[in-house]
């Protein structure tokens, strides 16, 4: 195509066939161009927008028969793990039930090993009445001796229980066994010593069951 001269196109006049060819082939060009430009856009964003995956409809797929028979084992599998868990659960709770029964039975019956023991006691104290009660004429001697034996027999029977005796005379008075009533001058036994006991204490192996009951010896008061 031709290039007219832009001095020139001033002599030209406006309705000249080459000036009428030159805009017409300028306006065309410029058209193409803003064409080009506005597709180019568009073909890149479709070309970087990723195609959306195909989801497959229910029911399209297939299986093969050594898949279906893999699913049929796991399922099996899974059974037989939920049947042995329910079984275990089962188990548990009866457990439990039998654990708490029994603890009430021990709870319940803790003391029958020892009645056991303590009824003779208590038959040879009913038999010495009895016969304090025939027998008028009783030696008072013989009622001590049968008295003493019956008494013998409990504090064993109570000492393989466990029971021991805290005996606390002569010894130095101690908060944790001894509860003192009371404080008596003294000038043979020293001060924070035991003067007398007044009732014995017990104790259940290492358990405090009853702390003794003591005076406790205090100096004496200076004389002016």
């Amino acid at each position: 195509m031709r290039t007219i001269p832009v001095a020139s196109i001033a002599c030209i006049p406006l309705n000249s066939a080459p000036l009428i060819g030159y805009v017409t082939s300028r306006l065309a060009r410029m058209k193409k161009t803003d064409a080009q430009e506005q597709v180019a856009p568009a073909e890149t964003t479709a070309e970087a927008t990723p195609a959306p995956e195909t989801i497959p409809a229910p029911g399209s797929v297939s299986l093969t028969p050594e898949q279906i028979t893999e699913l049929q084992t796991a399922a099996a599998k899974a059974q037989e793990n939920w049947d042995r868990l329910l079984r275990t659960t089962a188990d548990f709770d009866n457990f439990k039930k039998r654990a708490a029964r029994e603890k009430q039975d021990a709870i319940k019956y803790a003391t029958e090993s020892l009645l056991q023991k303590v009824i003779p006691v208590l038959d040879n104290f009913e038999m010495a009445l009895a016969a304090a009660q025939n027998n008028a004429a009783t030696d008072i001697k013989s009622l001590r001796d049968g008295v003493a034996m019956i008494h013998s027999q409990l504090k064993n029977t109570l000492t393989e229980a466990g029971l021991e005796e805290v005996d606390a005379t002569g010894k130095p008075f101690d908060p944790n066994l001894h509860e003192a009533v009371s404080q008596q001058e003294s000038a043979d036994v020293a001060e924070g010593q035991v003067l007398q006991q007044l009732r014995k204490g017990y104790k259940l192996r290492e358990r405090l069951l009853r702390p003794a009951t003591v005076i406790v010896a205090k100096a004496p008061a200076a004389q002016s």
